[in-house]
């Protein structure tokens, strides 16, 4: 009985414990939005951060509540909208989809460093170092910050200047953001020209760092009948929601930097 009466105070203490137990996780229990769950799962897992949110997480979360639309997510496309849709029991329309473009021709044959770099092999350190070793403070570097956080693979450098496949891009923007001069973005894929310099210099100055800069002369801008082309600030720009990819300005550019889409 001595030791009988201790195992079954034990006992009676445990069960007495464990029904409180089952009780509390009962009536406090957070209820969780079950679509929350059904979302996470149609997302890609790429956790790019491309939609605004922290991951997929957070993202399939703000879905839920009714914080996020249901077409930020730039590597799932037009497929993972539309799932997502319908477990939202909502419309998501047409999903465009995007990819990254380089805004920067001077590759070595067309620029020169205006010094020998011998730091760590990285856009964002050298450009610590009187913003880096790229004659011209607009372009790429060639180092490869933007490959190095490309998880599909899509980005290389090709003679010092970084080149995107559109056709393994995801359009999830992390080389844009790890780009240190910012010549990385996002279009949509529909988009149907693109000047590939951000030189904002004048032209007389764009010439001494890259043969192929942008010179601001505004014969693009002056060839299109349709108002899509503008020179600001010593540089070009494409409205692709007037372009309609008539190739007059990448005939007229004499530095041959606007590039029609195919």
């Amino acid at each position: 009985m001595e030791i009988l009466v201790p195992v079954i105070i034990v006992a009676a203490i445990g069960l007495v414990c464990g029904v409180m137990l089952s009780l509390a996780s009962h009536f406090l229990a957070v209820k969780t939005d079950e679509r929350v769950e059904k979302v996470r799962e149609v997302l890609p897992g790429a956790n790019c951060g491309a939609c605004g949110y922290t991951g997929c997480d957070g993202y399939a979360a703000a879905i839920a509540a009714g914080e996020a639309e249901l077409t930020q997510c730039a590597p799932g496309g037009a497929e993972t909208a539309k799932a997502i849709g319908e477990i939202m029991g909502a419309d998501v329309g047409d999903v465009r989809k995007k990819y990254a473009v380089v805004m920067c021709s001077g590759n070595r044959d067309v620029t020169e460093n205006k010094f020998d770099y011998h730091g760590l092999n990285s856009c964002a350190a050298a450009a610590l170092v009187a913003s880096g070793p790229a004659s011209c403070r607009y372009g790429c570097m060639g180092l490869g910050d933007c490959a190095a956080v490309c998880q599909n693979d899509a980005i290389a450098v090709v003679n010092g200047v970084a080149v995107v496949d559109k056709e393994l891009c995801g359009g999830c923007g992390k080389c844009v953001t790890a780009c240190p001069k910012q010549v990385i973005r996002v279009i949509d894929a529909d988009s149907r020209a693109v000047v590939t310099c951000k030189n904002a210099d004048k032209g007389a100055e764009t010439r001494k760092v890259c043969k192929t800069g942008c010179i601001g002369c505004m014969k693009c801008q002056k060839v299109c009948e349709y108002g899509a082309v503008t020179v600001t600030n010593f540089v070009a720009a494409v409205d692709n929601d007037k372009c309609v990819g008539c190739g007059k300005c990448e005939e007229a550019c004499p530095q041959h930097i606007i590039k029609v889409m195919q």
